[in-house]
């Protein structure tokens, strides 16, 4: 056994003449570890206080935007000493990341009541945010959060549905008003209610945010409380085989034991874990498929169904436009406008058909689907927008559930060692607070505890029993 294990690690540094460093707890001699952790003093460097992408850690998070650096908080703030995490994210600048890339909408107008309260929840998080996030002897955190309100507006076919929800709403304790035509005319009256039979407006807690100074805040939080932050890329699972008797009938069961990591600076690095948490948004896909999800028998025929769908928030000015007075509007079409500060400006966009979905290759904007989809729409609305001007836009891009664009969360049934948070298909930003809370519970209380999000587990998929949300934007 031990010739085999040195077989082994031999096998690990030379395949393919490159040297991949081992996880913690992989056989290596003696000389092989006074070689590796003395090479930089060797060349006439240094010896580095800690190796760049670490050995072992008790829980890998994949993914360092908001939904991971939340999952992280929430594990630290319960354990801050008994638990060693990693947030492992290959573009620590974010410049592709959905988090950094929202319109940044918070709204508690859903149909599902697991929906609902993620989203009350992250209202409570950003009021008391100084509370939940400030460092010692640093700056308080800044979150601005504009308080403006979502405004629905609800053609005559899906009053019925809007009038559900709104009961919904009202028994968790959503402030929400309805509002007839009459209303609507009075409270708004730049708007064209043609097709709108009724309204739902937001009083409390709906608005917009900066995610991305959310962002910042949760890293300056992690970090002060030991949560190492690491640049690279995930390359594949490495896998342990665990032999157990049925009878007479011996089963191998092979469970996920380490993380291969292609670091900044190209060398290649394992990573030994507990648990991997798969935070990675987008490209969820990507990483279950490297644990073989949805490539193998049984539990593993199934895949995590997530696809990035990219899509394009517009700038313009429009210094007539509806003013400081304007909500998040949300048409009948799905296209949606807001203010973006103040003398005029606003963003907007429209999700296209599943037809229309445009490429994912990059981040490229469509700036004729401005002119051909979203400007017409916003002017039959918005009469005053027959007259603004495009000034610039961006793309980013959804971490999209193509099963029923919701929330996937929980453990893996055959992998329970992986736990899922992805595919929220746009409602990241607003739920990353309480699902990180969430995957926090499930990892130390083994169930949740605050917001019952069982309904929302990968069984689902297995099952195929969808679960809806009617307030998809």
């Amino acid at each position: 056994m031990l010739r085999q294990g040195l077989r082994n690690c031999i096998r690990q540094f030379c395949s393919n003449g490159s040297e991949k460093t081992p996880p913690a707890g992989s056989f290596r001699s003696p000389w092989k570890i006074l070689k590796e952790e003395f090479q930089a003093v060797q060349q006439g460097q240094p010896l580095p206080t800690e190796l760049p992408v670490p050995r072992e850690v008790d829980i890998l998070v994949v993914g360092g935007g908001l939904i991971g650096s939340a999952v992280a908080y929430w594990v630290k703030q319960r354990h801050p000493k008994g638990v060693s995490l990693m947030v492992l994210e290959k573009d620590m600048s974010y410049t592709r990341a959905s988090s950094t890339l929202s319109a940044g909408g918070l709204r508690h107008q859903f149909s599902m009541s697991e929906n609902v309260e993620l989203s009350m929840f992250c209202t409570d998080f950003l009021q008391n945010i100084k509370e939940h996030l400030s460092v010692l002897d640093q700056d308080p955190p800044s979150v601005p959060f504009n308080h403006q309100g979502y405004l629905f507006l609800v053609p005559p076919h899906k009053v019925e549905q809007c009038l559900k929800n709104h009961a919904l709403q009202t028994e968790l304790g959503a402030k929400i008003e309805l509002l007839t035509r009459d209303r609507l005319k009075e409270k708004f009256p730049w708007l064209n209610l043609d097709g709108v039979e009724l309204g739902t407006y937001g009083l409390e807690g709906e608005g917009w945010f900066d995610p991305y100074c959310l962002l910042q805040a949760f890293r300056q939080k992690n970090q002060s409380l030991g949560v190492r932050y690491v640049t690279g890329e995930l390359t594949e699972f490495d896998f342990r085989e665990e032999r157990s008797m049925m009878g007479s009938e011996s089963n191998t069961h092979k469970i996920l034991d380490s993380a291969v990591i292609k670091g900044k600076d190209g060398k290649t690095y394992e990573t030994r874990f507990a648990v991997v948490i798969n935070c990675a948004g987008a490209w969820a896909g990507d990483v279950a498929r490297k644990a073989m999800i949805g490539l193998g028998p049984g539990d593993l025929a199934t895949p995590l169904p997530v696809e990035p769908r990219k899509r394009f928030v517009y700038a313009i000015h429009c210094p007539d436009g509806p003013g400081v007075a304007s909500p998040m509007t949300i048409d009948s079409t799905l296209t949606y406008y807001r203010q973006d500060g103040y003398g005029g400006h606003y963003i907007c966009g429209c999700s296209p058909t599943e037809e229309n979905e445009p490429c994912t290759d990059d981040l490229e904007v469509n700036y004729d689907y401005f002119h051909d989809n979203v400007w017409p729409s916003l002017a039959s609305r918005v009469p005053k927008f027959e007259c603004l001007k495009l000034k610039s836009a961006w793309a980013g891009f959804y971490d999209y559930n193509t099963f029923d664009q919701n929330l996937i969360i929980g453990n893996h049934p055959y992998h329970r060692n992986m736990i899922f948070a992805n595919g929220l298909s746009g409602h990241g930003v607003q739920h990353a607070t309480g699902v990180g809370r969430a995957v926090m519970e499930l990892i130390i209380d083994n169930d949740f505890k605050t917001i019952d999000l069982s309904r929302l587990g990968f069984e689902r998929l297995i099952y195929k029993t969808p679960v809806f949300e009617q307030c998809i934007v």
